[in-house]
C-alpha cells in the first residue's frame, strides 16, 4: 500500500460543529489537504503540544508518552490507512525490544501521540485520492477551459445530466468553502460528493 507523508497544517472550528474540530493535514510533497473531524479533547491535546504548552497535570497522551519512555517503547510512525463510511482508521507503529507492533487507533489519538514522539504521519494514497482536497483555482480553470473547448468543437452546448449538475454545484461549493478556510464544510461537501459519485457508479 502506497503511503504519503503528511504534516499538520492546523485546527479549524466553527459554531456549527457542536464542539468538533477539523484537523487539517497537508501533503508534504504535494498540494492536497485532508480534513479529519475530531473531538474537542483530542484537538486540545494536539494544539497544546504544537504550541509547546505544558498542562499542569499530564493529559492521557502525555501519560502514554511517559510510560513509553519508562519502558523504552518507541513510536516509529502513524499511518492513516483506512476510510470506511466516512470514518478514518489509523495505526500506531511502535517498536519495543526490537519487535515492531501495529496498534489500531483513532487518527486523532494517533496524531496526538505522534506529535509527542516527533513521529512522522502518513496517509495511504487511496485515502488521499478519495478524500483529499486541492486548494487552488488552477485546477478549476483548467477543467472549465477544457469543457469550453469541447463544446466549441461540438458546435453545441449539451445539457448536463442532473447528476452532473449536482456534482458541478457541489464542486463549486467545495471550492468556496476551501477559499474561506471553512474546512468542516469542505469535509461535509467532500463526503456528499463521494456518496453522489458512488451512487452514479452503482447505476452505471
Amino acid at each position: 500500500m502506497n503511503k504519503l507523508q503528511v504534516d499538520i497544517l492546523g485546527l479549524s472550528t466553527s459554531p456549527h460543529t457542536n464542539g468538533a474540530y477539523a484537523l487539517i493535514l497537508y501533503e508534504v510533497e504535494g498540494k492536497r489537504k485532508l480534513p479529519i473531524i475530531i473531538g474537542g479533547f483530542e484537538a486540545q491535546a494536539i494544539a497544546l503540544k504544537l504550541e509547546n504548552i505544558k498542562p499542569p497535570r499530564p493529559f492521557t497522551h502525555d501519560l502514554f508518552k511517559q510510560i513509553a519512555d519508562v519502558f523504552d517503547l518507541h513510536v516509529n510512525e502513524v499511518f492513516i490507512d483506512e476510510l470506511h463510511n466516512e470514518t478514518f482508521y489509523a495505526k500506531v507503529i511502535c517498536e519495543m525490544n526490537g519487535i515492531v507492533h501495529e496498534i489500531d487507533a483513532r487518527p486523532s489519538d494517533a496524531i496526538a501521540i505522534a506529535v509527542r514522539f516527533s513521529a512522522p504521519i502518513y496517509v495511504s494514497e487511496e485515502i488521499m485520492n478519495e478524500a483529499g482536497i486541492v486548494e487552488e483555482r488552477q485546477k478549476e480553470d483548467e477543467e472549465q477551459a477544457s469543457a469550453e473547448e469541447a463544446v466549441e468543437q461540438q458546435g453545441a452546448t449539451p445539457e448536463p445530466a442532473t447528476g452532473e449538475s449536482v456534482a458541478a454545484e457541489l464542486d463549486r461549493k467545495l471550492e468556496e468553502a476551501i477559499n474561506r478556510e471553512d474546512y468542516e464544510e469542505a469535509a461535509r461537501i467532500r463526503d456528499e460528493l463521494s456518496r453522489l459519485r458512488e451512487g452514479g457508479q452503482g447505476e452505471a
